[in-house]
């Protein structure tokens, strides 16, 4: 049989698995792929800078709820990858990183590029593998496919050194390796039933619904779940959504920050059913939880039951497969009445605390001062993109904060942000994979003045690939969380590295060939919104925010380090 190289059988494992995209930029060590991906049907997405690949292969992820791939060159285009893949693993986004690098003849050579980069790497990801013989390429591929998304999902990164990529191999001699395990949802009949059992003792139950709710497609048994028991619902990560923030026993965001019942239903709740989601900073590490709460934890993953807290039933289980067990023993013990009836007064008193917090927001949502408050800037959006396909991301410091306090998220996998890694310029990559996966569809991101600088050529790759995403950047003339926490820490903020001043960023997209338009009136915002999805092209909409304004992350910050034991 005729040879071929080892970079062809990579491409040919990435088109037999159905992969759309690659993001990617383009390098020698890479080349031997993207010789056999040129004119395939995987589509090589270029970017303008390897972390904006990886970001978008994470977004990917999330959305499609299947592997991302990312692909990059040795050495600084490897470097360059870190941070999205530092993002992805505290998100549990599926992705797959591969990366070149020298050849395995000119290891401590000093070739081009040249460095370790699998011992960098291997702490961040699920798995790291490193390919050495031409032939084991599909072998390698499948076991990155395979950690990606079994389990609780994540990235992982596979390494193949350019004379392998070179090399000529027999292909019979290459063994193919494509198991689908990864379709199992596992389930706790036992647990279920002590879950069920636990529900009929409590008083003020709760649910808080996190990325694996999303991950294992559990909104339905969700919803079902909630009507069948009438416990009040709340949502967080990539659960957002998965319950609509409408649904009446649906009271949004789990974060204690966001306007809402949030705050009172996680220090009152004496039974929390934690279904895919960790016991992390946002929980205030299990301390936001009545200390004599009963907390049953849902999760694929054994070694993450405990964490920060005890739990009284840990459940190694598919959210989605216990969630149908649990709705048939409700259903077969015919309790469904008589334990909505059990839970209404908890249910009416988040109502009421719902719209006192609420109400006490509500003059920074309408107000009308100038320079324009951020949180009128959020609602404004929030308002605006009200069809239930609309998608918003958020990205920054304050920003992502104002957005996650505002944004009434109707179904999953219609709101994006960095998550629990914090990672600022994520936005534009966000943005752009969730409208090359949703085409037509609009897609909003509100971004801080700081973070749009992180990225923000990926609007020249939005405008090239023709991606009519609408940027509302919040431009409050610096880096306002940092600037506010320094304030309230050291009674000043320091000027260098929070201060950036007035940058019109509108007649920088205007001049790559967008839609740009500037605001400083909140009554402007929606005309400007209105204008820039009219125009169907990518657009920057510069709204000038107030900088004194003091957002719940930036007191969060002025007292990092300062957590109580």
């Amino acid at each position: 049989m005729e040879q071929m190289i080892g970079g062809r059988l990579a491409a040919e494992e990435l088109i037999e698995r159905g992969v759309e995209y690659v993001f990617t930029i383009s390098g020698g060590h890479i080349t031997p792929i993207y010789q056999f991906l040129e004119n395939s049907p995987v589509r090589l997405f270029d970017t303008r800078h390897e972390q904006a690949a990886v970001f978008m292969a994470e977004a990917y992820g999330r959305l499609m709820r299947r592997p991302g791939i990312a692909m990059v060159t040795a050495g600084p285009g490897f470097t360059n990858a870190l941070s999205g893949i530092a993002n992805a693993r505290l998100s549990n986004s599926p992705l797959v990183l591969i990366s070149g690098s020298v050849g395995l003849e000119s290891i401590e050579k000093l070739d081009l590029q040249d460095m370790r980069q699998a011992p960098v790497i291997e702490p961040m990801v699920k798995k790291a593998f490193v390919c050495h013989s031409p032939q084991r390429i599909p072998e390698f591929v499948d076991l990155a496919f395979r950690n990606a998304i079994s389990g609780r999902p994540g990235p992982v990164y596979l390494e193949l050194p350019v004379d392998v990529l070179n090399a000529g191999v027999d292909p019979s001699k290459a063994r193919k390796v494509n198991t689908t395990c990864c379709e199992s949802h596992p389930v706790d009949i036992q647990g279920a039933a002590k879950i069920v059992e636990m529900i009929r003792k409590a008083k003020k139950p709760l649910v808080i619904a996190g990325s694996g709710a999303w991950y294992s497609d559990a909104a339905e048994e969700l919803v079902r779940f909630v009507e069948n028991t009438g416990i009040p619902a709340l949502t967080s990560s990539q659960g957002r959504g998965t319950i609509p923030d409408t649904h009446p026993l649906c009271f949004e965001s789990s974060l204690a920050i966001r306007p809402g019942a949030a705050l009172v239903a996680n220090t009152s709740a004496d039974l929390v059913l934690f279904l895919g989601s960790r016991m992390n900073l946002y929980y205030i590490f299990g301390d936001v939880f009545n200390h004599a709460a009963r907390i049953v934890q849902v999760d694929l993953e054994p070694e993450e039951m405990g964490r920060n807290r005890t739990v009284d039933l840990a459940v190694v289980s598919d959210v989605k497969a216990l969630l149908k067990e649990c709705n048939r023993l409700i259903q077969a013990e015919g309790i469904s009445e008589g334990l909505k009836s059990s839970f209404k007064g908890w249910v009416n008193s988040l109502v009421a605390a719902d719209k006192e917090s609420k109400s006490q927001t509500m003059p920074m949502w309408e107000s009308d001062a100038v320079p324009i408050h951020a949180l009128r800037a959020a609602q404004e959006i929030n308002t605006f993109m009200d069809r239930p396909d609309d998608i918003v991301v958020a990205d920054g410091g304050d920003a992502q904060i104002w957005m996650g306090m505002t944004r009434t998220v109707r179904r999953p996998g219609r709101y994006l942000d960095s998550n629990l890694y914090g990672c600022l310029g994520v936005g534009l990559p966000y943005a752009n994979a969730a409208q090359l996966t949703n085409p037509g569809k609009r897609v909003c991101l509100f971004c801080g003045d700081g973070s749009i600088g992180f990225n923000f050529m990926e609007f020249e790759t939005a405008i090239r690939k023709k991606l009519p995403v609408v940027v509302v950047i919040s431009n409050d003339l610096g880096w306002g969380m940092i600037r506010h926490s320094q304030q309230l820490r050291l009674g000043h903020p320091i000027k260098e590295g929070t201060e950036i001043g007035y940058v019109p960023y509108h007649k920088l997209v205007e001049a790559l060939g967008g839609f740009g338009a500037e605001v400083r009136k909140p009554g402007d915002i929606r005309p400007a919104l209105e204008a820039a999805f009219a125009s169907g092209r990518t657009s920057c909409i510069n709204v000038m925010t107030d900088p004194d304004t003091i957002s719940p992350g930036s007191i969060a910050l002025a007292n990092l380090g300062s957590y109580k034991a």
